[in-house]
């Protein structure tokens, strides 16, 4: 999909689209000389890589929702969970230790992350609407967001398929009651 289509299922308008994309400077062949040229990006342009503090290109975690097993709650879990760690463990496991560079989170496998905690206080977005930012609330909006990433049709194919139920549940009925009539006489009934 474009850049268009996605900002267009998310509400925006052909005017603000054209505006996001023009902020973006993207790389492409020039049909002449075939070489690569900076130029701005249109709303045909896909959305562009994001290099992270300058260690490169990070996961995409678009799917990490229907990868795992109740991956919307991970995520969150995951989000929230950055702590330091209990000293009951490190007094039951003295070996247990986070390294230097990594991060204790309960909720990761091996309780040791090496990203950092992205969510790390109050007040890093602000709401429109005058909601608090805390970090139990910004990752809720985070997850909502990658749960929708993964899935941006999932609303609309669940309105579709209780149509599909429902019909296939009025042929079953209606299939039934032509079989009784059909064999109701063959039966004896």
């Amino acid at each position: 999909m474009s850049l268009s289509d996605d900002l267009a299922a998310l509400g925006y308008n052909e005017a603000e689209i054209k505006a996001i994309a023009g902020k973006a400077t993207v790389s492409a062949k020039d049909p002449l000389t075939g070489e690569l040229k900076d130029r701005p990006g249109t709303a045909a342009d896909k959305f562009p890589a994001v290099v992270y503090a300058g260690l490169g290109v990070p996961p995409d975690l678009s799917l990490i929702t229907k990868a795992r097993p109740n991956g919307a709650a991970y995520v969150h879990s995951l989000l929230i969970g950055y702590q330091a760690q209990p000293a009951e463990l490190l007094k039951q496991f003295p070996d247990a230790k986070t390294g230097d560079g990594l991060h204790y989170n309960p909720y990761f496998k091996n309780l040791n992350l090496a990203m950092a905690a992205p969510l790390t206080g109050e007040g890093q977005v602000t709401y429109s609407d005058g909601t608090k930012a805390t970090v139990d609330q910004m990752s809720t909006d985070v997850t909502a967001f990658l749960v929708w990433t993964g899935e941006p049709n999932l609303e609309h194919r669940r309105q579709t398929g209780f149509w599909w139920i429902g019909f296939l549940i009025f042929a079953t009925v209606l299939g039934y009651m032509s079989y009784r009539n059909i064999w109701a006489e063959k039966k004896g009934h």
